[in-house]
């Protein structure tokens, strides 16, 4: 079974044949979907809820993997809305990264205990994405780095010019969702669509509008990469 996990300007090309709300020890998961996306049965997961208002620095990641687990989910691909780290990732683009950073807290399922985990992309799951972005014909990257800063404010000028030495693309939610992932034994890889570059990269200011634009033109993009996506045997 695969889940896929996405923003609110992300509408998922599929046959959705039904929803509901669930409930965790983490709290309630207010709407995730099911369905079909070809021969895969699918779970969906829209991040910021049912209406797209949570913040990024709001979300309940822990309820959202909890459930998918409780599921029955093998596998899960998170749809990532970013902004370029480099001038020659322009906007448009479709990253598929093979690492992640967060110089900053990042959410456990074990905050009460040491429990350590080997955070990571999975492997596989990403070649899988890989092949199916190449049978797509879009125009992807199939590595970078992504970075995950907190939320909900955009990155300053000098935070920028210190997070493009180490990274590719900038975002608010994947470091989460691939961490907790691997702490309760889920493979989770990533696509990210590259919707702005980050602040201070060009001269003119990043605004809200331009940057969900440039999201729901990516969109088809990515509904083309799902599409040829062959599934996931854990």
């Amino acid at each position: 079974m695969l889940a896929i996990i996405a923003g609110s300007n992300f509408h998922l090309r599929w046959k959705e044949t039904g929803r509901g709300k669930i409930k965790t020890p983490f709290g309630p998961v207010e709407e995730i979907r099911w369905g079909e996306l070809g021969e895969i049965r699918c779970f969906f997961l829209p991040r910021h809820g049912p209406d797209g208002k949570v913040p990024p620095h709001r979300i309940n990641h822990r309820a959202h993997l909890f459930a998918l687990k409780d599921l029955g989910v093998k596998a899960i691909i998170g749809v990532n809305s970013t902004g370029s780290l480099r001038r020659d990732l322009p906007p448009g683009k479709i990253v598929i990264p093979h690492d992640f950073l967060s110089p900053w807290s990042i959410l456990s399922f074990f905050d009460g205990e040491a429990f350590h985990v080997t955070p990571s992309l999975d492997e596989g799951l990403r070649e899988k994405l890989i092949e199916a972005a190449e049978k797509a014909r879009v125009d992807f990257a199939r590595e970078g780095v992504y970075v995950q800063t907190l939320g909900p404010r955009l990155e300053t000028k000098a935070e920028i010019a210190m997070l493009k030495t180490f990274g590719h693309v900038v975002g608010m939610t994947m470091a989460h969702e691939a961490t907790l992932a691997c702490e309760i034994g889920m493979p989770y890889a990533s696509i990210c669509s590259v919707d702005n570059y980050a602040h201070g990269l060009l001269p003119e200011p990043l605004s809200q509008e331009e940057i969900a634009r440039r999201a729901r033109e990516n969109a088809e993009k990515i509904n083309r990469i799902l599409e040829e996506f062959e599934g996931w045997e854990s």
